[in-house]
């Protein structure tokens, strides 16, 4: 897929971003591949770790449409992953969380647009799906930006589609690092908002993954949403420390009891496939694609009316050890 192809990966210095170059220069021999942030010490750190000839680093915000032009030149796939992700940060910074994930996303793609880019996948976040907070309402406009953006391509050949997933193990926002640091600190309970608190997991590579495998999938318009396994905070809490007491703090402002990737809303637009399920656009194209048949035959079918994917009422849910065991091989 990405074998002697360009791609660039936008706020390409963080988490995601840092392990997604490792494993294309794992997996595939890119012809290159162009980190784009704004953030020049990463950079700098990052070129250390990574300096193959194929690589690339461009200082620039998405804010900066016209930056954005200038690197996407000659490239064949973007990956979005630059946002404020910060949900305190954007209660009391709105216009600059507005700035980066609304305004950047329109920027991204008609960067896109003006290059002629063949694929763009925009990666979202569970609290887009019914959003309570900022974060949460910017990615959702930003969604529904990358998905109209197939109405307004005309000839050219480029798509966009959107990736959505929920926590992330051991990234700097979840709650494994706070745990952790809370332990090692010597404290002698750990806080949980609710005993009834759930989330979904995924390490880093299987999102990354999951990134790279919808690429293929893709026909333009889709919400790709992968399936996998729920936890109760409290159980995780005693995973990690089986010894300490928890002590319920109550529910934090925009904060959710369980995390919602595929809202009851869009279930007349839901599909199930094998390992994840498809959000289709709820606008017509004019190119009026089939998304019940994946670009790799994958068959989809409709999921029933009222349909919710929650965290709260998943199939497939983690054990302590289990936890453990994917916290050891992330």
């Amino acid at each position: 897929m990405f074998d002697n192809k360009s791609i660039l990966i936008t706020g390409g210095t963080g988490s995601f971003g840092r392990k997604c170059v490792k494993m294309l220069l794992e997996q595939y021999k890119p012809k290159k591949i162009v980190v784009f942030s704004r953030d020049e010490l990463k950079q700098f750190e990052m070129s250390q770790e990574f300096s193959q000839p194929c690589m690339r680093y461009f200082i620039g915000d998405v804010r900066d449409e016209k930056r954005l032009e200038q690197a996407m030149y000659g490239i064949d796939y973007v990956i979005h992953a630059a946002a404020l992700k910060q949900v305190p940060a954007a209660e009391y910074n709105p216009t600059e969380c507005i700035k980066t994930n609304i305004n950047g996303a329109e920027n991204v793609i008609n960067a896109a647009l003006a290059n002629d880019v063949k694929k763009v996948i925009a990666l979202s976040t569970d609290k887009a799906a019914n959003p309570i907070n900022l974060y949460g309402a910017t990615k959702l406009v930003s969604d529904k930006l990358f998905v109209a953006a197939n109405n307004i391509k005309g000839p050219r050949q480029c798509i966009f589609s959107v990736v959505r997933y929920g926590n992330v193990l051991g990234s700097r926002g979840s709650v494994i690092p706070f745990y952790k640091k809370l332990i090692e600190q010597g404290e002698k309970e750990l806080p949980v908002t609710d005993e009834n608190m759930t989330r979904f997991f995924i390490t880093l590579d299987q999102g990354i993954n999951f990134v790279f495998k919808n690429f293929e999938r893709m026909k333009g318009g889709e919400i790709f949403v992968p399936k996998i396994p729920s936890m109760y905070i409290k159980d995780l809490a005693k995973a990690m420390a089986p010894d300490m007491p928890i002590k319920i703090i109550g529910i934090r402002p925009g904060e959710k009891l369980h995390e919602i990737m595929c809202p009851a809303d869009d279930s007349h637009l839901t599909l199930e496939f094998d390992d994840h399920y498809v959000i289709t656009p709820a606008i017509l194209f004019m190119s009026n694609p089939k998304y019940d048949l994946n670009a790799i035959g994958e068959t989809g079918v409709p999921v029933e009316k009222g349909f919710e994917y929650n965290s709260g009422n998943n199939k497939e849910w983690l054990t302590r050890q289990q936890f453990l065991d994917m916290c050891e091989g992330n």
